[in-house]
């Protein structure tokens, strides 16, 4: 059966409704992204960006990003990093009314661990239930950054997990599943059993539907939120404000690291790329792109400068960073790596090569277009000829690991660095796709994933980008990624819609936003 969009005017959704003649809507209707394909099976990686919504995690990270307890009273790390022991609330009850226990926890956790899913629980080794509100993680490995599991990973119970779960979720989250029409609508309802701060409404309506009509539904005051793209953002919508929510959503373009020597890899895919594998034409591009000029042209000014892929992150290295712009030192960079102009067409060449190479950019993505086609604007003066090009996922999967690609990453997961530039992960997916390499990077890396305390961590993490003139990933070392933006997630919200104050967002996928849902607040 498919829920007719219900018409709330005064007492809910209606942007253009008098604020005075409303009274508080007990209905939310939101239309701010795609829908999960998969489902909602977190051992799958449901919630891992934003939140799981109908599940409990154990911990959570708060508006400053601080970790904070959700399902467990107390969780410690041994000595040696291998084992964390979790103590969980005895108040929590799944929405079929079982209670949750440690063995729904351990369970959780085993069989994230074996399915392969985006939510990486490899590093686990066994979970041990010591009690009923106790269980035991043991790792093969001290790992820094599981932690983060414990953040995004929502618990599921153990007798009600099968083959349908991701259709049918059961969890002890602030919100149960009531209706799901595959490319219209999700419906969920308020778990009055939740533990937790009890949701002010008593249902949210979730819309899938493209920006022209979710435009067209704000607008219509059918809508209580729409996420916009920035080039809409500034699109004014009576009785709907403007939110943008600061993110670590970045984009930038990967490198091809290694020259071509005809290496494919097991499926094929060519390897290597005789220009961007120069280093100078790598640290080129990271000083000729104008990162400014992409925010205010692109972006429309809802985003800011990026030169590394965790900007303003307690892990971040700001000596890493490049602070302005310099087109003439990147032709001086270019000239004494012999990449010289001698024919005068304007593009550089090197032993007969032209400093000419693809850009690589999702066809359906119109940002990554305009980033794309704005960076080649910039190169061209200083001889670098870029051919941005959109193409289909097919065709880039292909192509990867021989042209650059403007991809997006961003997470508060520090993980997620590791795979960018670790050496083990090079041509792993998209981790790693120019098949970067260096000893005392890896090093770094190795270090901050296996330090026990997160002081020792983020020192390493910070020295894998910068450790002294010349050294590290980043720009000023090996450039092995132009790291262009940080994107500003932006929203139009009711203006009687309170939405607290809300974290800094990973990457869009999923719905970042909702990672405070429960304390939205109807204020007129």
């Amino acid at each position: 059966m498919v829920l007719a969009p219900l018409v709330l005017g005064a007492c809910g959704s209606g942007g253009s409704a008098d604020a005075g003649d409303r009274s508080e809507p007990a209905e939310l209707r939101l239309a701010i992204g795609g829908e999960p394909e998969e489902g909602f099976d977190p051992t799958l990686g449901w919630g891992r960006y934003g939140s799981p919504l109908f599940q409990s995690t154990l911990l959570a990270r708060d508006a400053d990003l601080d970790v904070v307890p959700d399902l467990a009273t107390d969780w410690s790390v041994s000595e040696d990093g291998l084992v964390w022991t979790v103590d969980i609330r005895t108040d929590a009850v799944f929405t079929d009314g079982e209670p949750v226990t440690a063995r729904d926890v351990a369970y959780t956790f085993t069989t994230a661990s074996e399915s392969g899913g985006l939510t990486d629980v490899t590093v686990l080794d066994e979970a041990v239930v010591v009690d009923e509100d106790t269980v035991e993680l043991r790792l093969v490995r001290p790992q820094s950054t599981f932690v983060n599991r414990l953040v995004s990973l929502g618990i599921v119970p153990e007798h009600a997990h099968g083959a349908d779960y991701a259709r049918q979720p059961v969890g002890s989250g602030p919100f149960r599943l009531l209706q799901w029409d595959q490319g219209q609508q999700l419906i969920v309802e308020r778990n009055d059993d939740y533990y937790g701060e009890r949701p002010a409404f008593e249902r949210i309506v979730f819309q899938f539907t493209g920006e022209d009509a979710s435009m067209a539904a704000a607008s219509a005051g059918q809508v209580d939120m729409v996420a916009v793209p920035s080039q809409l953002a500034a699109t004014e919508v009576p009785g709907m404000r403007l939110v943008a929510v600061r993110s670590v959503d970045n984009r930038g373009i990967t490198f091809p690291y290694v020259p071509d020597e005809g290496r494919t890899t097991q499926d094929g895919a060519p390897i290597g790329n005789d220009v961007t594998s120069d280093l100078a034409v790598r640290q080129a591009v990271n000083l000729a792109v104008d990162r400014e000029a992409l925010v205010e042209g692109v972006l429309e000014g809802f985003g800011s400068p990026a030169t590394g892929p965790v900007d303003a992150l307690p892990w971040f290295e700001p000596a890493s960073a490049i602070e302005d712009a310099d087109p003439a030192r990147a032709e001086q960079l270019l000239e004494e790596a012999g990449w010289v102009d001698e024919d005068g067409d304007g593009v550089r060449e090197k032993d007969g090569v032209p400093a000419a190479f693809s850009l690589l950019y999702p066809a359906d993505d119109s940002l990554r277009q305009g980033l794309a086609l704005a960076v080649a604007d910039m190169l061209a003066p200083i001889g670098l000829e870029v051919s941005a090009q959109g193409e289909s996922w097919d065709v880039i999967d292909q192509r990867l690991h021989a042209d650059a690609v403007l991809f997006g990453w961003g997470s508060h997961d520090p993980t997620e660095m590791y795979n960018l530039y670790s050496s083990r992960q090079a041509g792993v997916e998209y981790w790693n796709p120019g098949f970067y390499a260096d000893p005392d990077v890896d090093a770094h890396l190795e270090a901050a994933m296996a330090a026990t305390d997160q002081e020792t961590a983020n020192e390493h993490w910070r020295a894998a980008q910068y450790d002294g003139p010349g050294t590290g990933f980043g720009p000023a070392g090996d450039a092995a990624w132009a790291w262009l933006v940080n994107l500003e997630h932006t929203y139009l919200v009711d203006e009687c819609l309170d939405v607290g104050t809300p974290q800094i967002e990973p990457h869009g996928h999923g719905w970042p936003i909702t990672a405070g849902i429960a304390g939205w607040r109807w204020t007129c």
